[in-house]
């Protein structure tokens, strides 16, 4: 505990990018929650984005609007 998923469209990060992205969001999860790095987990998850709306936006944020903390500006 805890796990973050980070769905997205399709990216070729490069190796010190995914790493600067896992360092970041490592850190913010082990302050918000106050747990070891070793307690964090992280998925990330490509989507086509001719997929996105069936797979991420319906279900995931249009659906839970209620339980979003950061809405997206589209």
């Amino acid at each position: 505990m805890p796990h973050v998923t980070i769905e997205h469209f399709p990216a070729a990060l490069t190796p010190e990018q995914q790493a600067r992205l896992v360092e970041r969001v490592t850190a913010a999860v082990q302050d918000a929650f106050g747990v070891e790095e070793r307690a964090v987990s992280i998925d990330l998850e490509p989507v086509a984005a001719e997929e996105w709306d069936a797979r991420v936006y319906q279900p995931k944020i249009a659906a839970r609007r209620d339980r979003l903390v950061k809405t997206p500006g589209y």
